[in-house]
């Protein structure tokens, strides 16, 4: 089959002709792709971000936002059958350990992360567990939800987390309207009733912002002053930064009022405030990893009503590297996905 693989960190990665995946579990699934979601997270996996903290022996496939049809299934395996449409939760999971137990599939103590400590979904196969399988019904296609398996259910699960704070009157900022941010923003729009501000430094992103319902869109240098006018001076109670590199996080902070909380997504930058201006301003700052499977699940329904929609931008398996060089270059709106022949 095709695949797209790193060979050397800090390296392009290439097409490659390699053997398929077949089953070696009981419990494993075989998924033709569909779609494969190209995430900011590839970028940092081929500069070698996570080649001390998720070691894997290259070349290695990349892709952790999958969906497709199930291919094959070992002779365990009742949740699905061949020809089942599926999206694919980004971890494979064991199941019995205490983060499974407890419904948190990030924790797992045992956990496998295709396309970054694996072989992931950059290629025509990929081999997973029935448990990081969610069906989908036949009007959703595979290629135009598969970045839902990561930057969707990221960005669900922050506001998920915003959404128990936020109550009438209030006001929530967006860092960065990507792949994620966009989904973020309508989600905020549809679980809570409070006022979006969705900040980017790119028109485009505005622009997005503008089209999936954000109130109130600026640019990082009129954020201040904005939001200032806006709040009578107090600042927003919530910001979800979707950024998490350069300066988001000195702004993040600078436009929080006393008592709000800061939701850290995207990540790159290093967080330096002042602990006693932390404890007076009594700021929360919380880590947002990767939803759960129920997260998955939840936000697929919402899909599913066209509650929530997705802009993406299609390139085949060999146009691989364009999409992640026009990804870094901020020429993507919303979410590229690579989709095989």
């Amino acid at each position: 089959m095709k695949a797209v693989r790193v060979h050397e960190y800090k390296k392009p990665p290439s097409l490659d002709d390699v053997p398929q995946p077949d089953l070696q579990d009981h419990h494993d699934v075989i998924v033709r792709i569909g779609g494969a979601g190209v995430c900011r997270t590839d970028l940092h996996v081929v500069d070698g971000w996570f080649e001390n903290l998720m070691p894997v022996a290259a070349p290695f496939i990349l892709g952790h936002e999958n969906a497709g049809w199930v291919e094959a299934v070992g002779d365990a395996v009742t949740s699905v059958r061949v020809g089942d449409q599926v999206i694919v939760h980004p971890l494979s999971t064991c199941g019995v350990c205490s983060g499974c137990r407890h419904g948190e599939d990030m924790y797992c103590s045992t956990s496998a992360f295709p396309g970054v400590n694996t072989d992931g979904g950059y290629a025509e196969y990929l081999r997973t567990s029935q448990r990081s399988l969610v069906h989908l019904p036949e009007q959703l296609a595979p290629a135009a939800v598969a970045p839902y398996a990561d930057a969707g259910i990221t960005a669900y699960r922050a506001v998920r987390k915003a959404a128990a704070i936020l109550r009438p009157g209030m006001t929530a900022a967006v860092i960065g309207v990507g792949g994620l941010g966009h989904i973020g923003i309508q989600l905020l729009g549809e679980t809570t009733p409070a006022q979006i501000v969705a900040i980017d430094k790119a028109e485009r992103g505005r622009d997005l912002a503008r089209r999936v319902g954000a109130e109130v869109v600026v640019s990082p240098e009129d954020a201040p002053a904005t939001i200032a006018e806006l709040t009578g001076e107090l600042g927003v109670d919530v910001v979800i930064d979707f950024v998490g590199e350069h300066d988001t996080p000195s702004l993040a902070l600078e436009i929080l009022r006393q008592g709000g909380t800061y939701f850290i997504v995207g990540y790159g930058a290093t967080l330096n405030y002042d602990t006693t201006l932390l404890v007076l301003r009594e700021i929360t700052v919380v880590g947002n990893l990767v939803g759960n499977f129920d997260d998955l699940v939840g936000l697929m329904r919402l899909v599913e009503r066209d509650r929530v929609r997705l802009e993406t931008r299609t390139y085949t398996l060999d146009q691989a590297v364009q999409a992640l060089d026009d990804l870094d270059n901020g020429r993507i709106t919303g979410r590229g996905v690579l989709v095989p022949a």
